[in-house]
């Protein structure tokens, strides 16, 4: 047995107890990891509350780990018992995180950088393979491009931060005021007060803009590209026939496991070239209140549960 935290139903995070369930049982090609760390994500409470793509109940969410794998099924040859693993485990279905084991396939995992601790470690999956997959694989970041990344400070926007700097770009930010002096010390060459100015203003000036936001905020940051350059979006932004007749592309990104994106991501990390903040670390017992913590908004960095 291990202990869990399960839903019977959707709603607010009061609907997250912690029960106990039957431990699960690596498959072929499949990892068990017990988890030392669990990232706690917008997704997260999304899923909880009924509003993303898993409606099957009952449910445990989450989807970060980083842990010690404690068995490996037939056919596993990149871990054995005792190596240190983080992951993205199943993506977009369910990975059952919030848990103190996981058994996902395990080219869903790459070793943790000794680097980071695991509540870093766990910090990064999700949060670093968005930023990655948005800026590498699908934007292609060359040096020297000038890149936009919205809300820099958080989850994803100060890892965003970090990835663009060290693939030499010219990086902007934008950031509250009191956050400022942190997105700096991330690398970012401009911060802009979003509470203040208006990035739009800034017509014509980046080849790549990673919308971290959506809505209107997509529609605008149109404005803001070169000819030829992209906008990038994980909330939902604008579709490709808002940018017709501008000269410009769009792409809509939903992350996937990705143990090649994690390897990259455990190198800069081993070369000093990518942190994670950990704004909060709660007892597994405490998710409710985590959650309550991140739909506040304005999260530095990251929240994790240690179970």
């Amino acid at each position: 047995m291990m202990r869990a935290i399960r839903q019977e139903a959707f709603g607010g995070p009061e609907v997250l107890r912690l029960t106990e369930l039957e431990r699960p049982e690596p498959g072929g090609t499949e990892v068990l990891v017990r988890v030392l760390a669990a990232g706690v994500n917008p997704i997260d409470w999304k899923t909880r509350a009924g509003r993303a793509l898993i409606r099957t109940l009952p449910l445990t969410v989450g989807w970060d780990v980083s842990g010690v794998v404690e068995a490996a099924g037939f056919g596993v040859t990149r871990f054995a018992p005792g190596d240190e693993v983080f992951g993205l485990p199943w993506f977009p279905r369910p990975a059952s995180a919030y848990a103190e084991f996981v058994a996902a396939p395990s080219r869903h995992f790459a070793r943790k950088p000794a680097a980071l601790s695991h509540e870093q470690a766990a910090g990064l999956p999700l949060a670093g393979l968005t930023a990655w997959q948005a800026l590498v694989d699908t934007a292609h970041l060359r040096p020297g491009q000038r890149v936009l990344v919205q809300a820099g400070a958080g989850g994803v926007g100060h890892l965003a931060v970090q990835i663009a700097k060290a693939r030499g770009a010219y990086v902007v930010a934008t950031a509250s005021a009191p956050k400022h002096d942190f997105v700096r010390g991330l690398g970012a060459d401009e911060v802009i007060d979003y509470t203040a100015v208006d990035f739009a203003s800034a017509a014509g000036e980046f080849d790549l803009v990673f919308d971290l936001i959506g809505r209107e905020t997509s529609a605008r940051a149109l404005a803001a590209l070169r000819p030829g350059g992209m906008l990038v979006s994980i909330a939902g932004g604008a579709q490709a026939h808002a940018a017709a007749g501008r000269g410009v592309r769009t792409a809509a990104l939903l992350v996937e496991p990705d143990h090649a994106g994690l390897e990259a991501l455990a190198a800069l990390a081993e070369a000093g070239r990518l942190r994670v903040e950990v704004e909060e670390v709660f007892p597994l017992e405490q998710a409710a209140e985590a959650h309550v913590r991140g739909e506040r908004g304005r999260t530095r960095g990251k929240l994790v549960l240690r179970p």
